[in-house]
């Protein structure tokens, strides 16, 4: 699971960015486009939390995502 940060970086872009990590996943000109990609990169890598952060820095709002498709899901063992 890994979470993601939807933030305003200096240059004045919205930035996806995996918790804990100095490397940014996206750069974006609008807010919402950001926390899509975050959404999106959280739920290709097994799902996590999206927390999404206002222009001061502050956490705004929090969305947990559920893992992508599992190809190989399991099967319930109870008949």
């Amino acid at each position: 699971m890994s979470n993601y940060h939807v933030l305003k970086n200096k240059d004045g872009d919205w930035v996806a960015r995996r918790a804990g990590s100095e490397r940014i996943s996206g750069s974006f000109d609008k807010q919402i486009k950001a926390e899509r990609a975050a959404k999106n990169f959280a739920a290709h890598t097994g799902g996590g939390e999206v927390r999404i952060h206002d222009r001061d820095g502050r956490i705004r709002d929090s969305d947990t995502v559920s893992p992508w498709k599992d190809p190989s899901p399991p099967r319930d063992k109870r008949r």
